[in-house]
């Protein structure tokens, strides 16, 4: 269910923008804009619905109105045409009481300035919205230590913020932006003044906090690496306009244009695609069937392993033609000798994170579900040519397909 819904939203810098938005619908480019009507388009009639509960990514190059279009969500910066709805209801026509309101309670913002007041505590750091807002002191201490603690700061409310790390000062940003416990939280380039190590330090935190707060969160990058690593849904916006809406599979896998395509053509698969996508159908076998009858599937579809399953396909573990035959020697049964220390993994692990389990392994790797379903097994060819970027998109594609079906 979409919590933000955008309907045809533009934003034209200049004199009389208002009358001017109508020439859009006429056909009217960017360059014509500025050329006659010396007006900036910096956002160009953009529909997008954002879910509730969704790290949603708004990426582009700088002056692909981004920043702009996310300031528009509360109206920071005023839409010049189109309609912003929040939960149903449209801030366009809200008046500056009700438009207060919703930046206290419904939205907040993190800046890529931490903009941290010096001569407060953290603490109070945190605390200064809700101070601003007139919430009694002792309601606002408890949301603003609450807070703190989200964000594993708790131990450092009495601290300044100069005694604070560059990251640990961010995350007392977050944590005021949560303070207010916001439905949505809007990230414009939150991370991008950290150094590489802390930013993606912050990555992982913010992904460990989704898990645990489940809030909608609209975070604005130029970082392609960033927006695969964190987002569930990505919009990649060029010169105003959003050119693709998707997840990050369906960005690198299906780019929308040759544009997009160049733009995600130097990013590492390894780090988007998944287990899902690289697994093949498994070979099963029973646990009440006979080791003779392993060794022959085993030789009818030239292979080594059978993965071992009950009858709802929950892994038991995984037989090799060894233990086979050593079972038919001892006079025992499959169950009596199936490894069970086969590795598993989940159908959303990456393969970045697959090739030291694979490359050790000496079974395929079993994809199974949160109920210890068994999915697909993954052989270690297909994620060292990943890797390796021995696939080219098109194959991979392909893989995606046979997978899924």
């Amino acid at each position: 269910m979409a919590i933000i819904e955008l309907k045809q939203v533009s934003k034209l810098f200049g004199s009389s923008p208002h009358h001017a938005a109508k020439l859009l619908d006429e056909g009217w480019t960017k360059e014509r804009l500025a050329k006659e009507k010396q007006l900036v388009l910096a956002v160009n009639r953009v529909d997008l619905q954002i879910g509730e509960g969704e790290i949603f990514v708004i990426m582009g190059l700088s002056g692909s109105g981004k920043s702009t279009l996310v300031r528009m969500l509360n109206r920071l910066i005023e839409p010049t045409s189109g309609d912003i709805t929040v939960r149903d209801k449209s801030i366009m026509h809200m008046n500056p009481q009700e438009l207060r309101e919703v930046r206290r309670k419904t939205i907040g913002m993190v800046f890529q300035k931490f903009a941290l007041l010096p001569h407060r505590t953290v603490l109070s750091n945190v605390e200064f919205g809700l101070e601003i807002q007139g919430m009694p002191t002792k309601e606002r201490k408890e949301k603003a230590e609450k807070a703190l603690k989200l964000v594993g700061l708790d131990n450092w409310a009495d601290k300044m913020p100069d005694e604070l790390s560059g990251g640990m000062q961010q995350r007392v940003g977050l944590a005021r932006a949560l303070a207010s416990e916001p439905d949505v939280l809007l990230m414009d380039e939150a991370f991008s003044a950290l150094d590489p190590l802390i930013r993606r330090s912050m990555q992982d935190e913010l992904l460990e906090l989704q898990m645990k707060m489940k809030k909608t969160i609209v975070f604005i990058t130029h970082d392609l690496d960033e927006a695969l690593r964190i987002g569930d849904k990505i919009a990649l916006m060029r010169d105003g306009s959003v050119v693709q809406v998707g997840t990050p599979e369906e960005i690198m896998i299906h780019p929308a244009n040759e544009y997009v395509e160049r733009f995600v053509e130097e990013a590492d698969l390894s780090k988007v695609l998944t287990a899902e996508h690289v697994m093949r159908r498994p070979e099963t076998i029973g646990p009440d069937r006979g080791p003779r009858v392993a060794l022959q599937l085993m030789r009818e579809r030239g292979i080594s392993n059978l993965f071992v399953v009950d009858r709802d396909k929950t892994l038991l573990g995984v037989i090799s033609a060894e233990d086979a035959v050593e079972a038919i020697q001892s006079n025992k049964t499959i169950a009596d000798v199936v490894n069970r220390e086969a590795p598993q993994v989940s159908p959303q692990t990456i393969l970045n994170d697959l090739f030291e389990i694979c490359g050790t392994s000496k079974f395929p790797v079993a994809v199974v579900n949160d109920s210890s379903r068994l999915m697909g097994v993954i052989v270690r060819g297909a994620v060292l040519g990943a890797l390796a970027g021995q696939l080219p998109r098109k194959e991979v594609t392909a893989g995606v397909a046979e997978s899924t079906s």
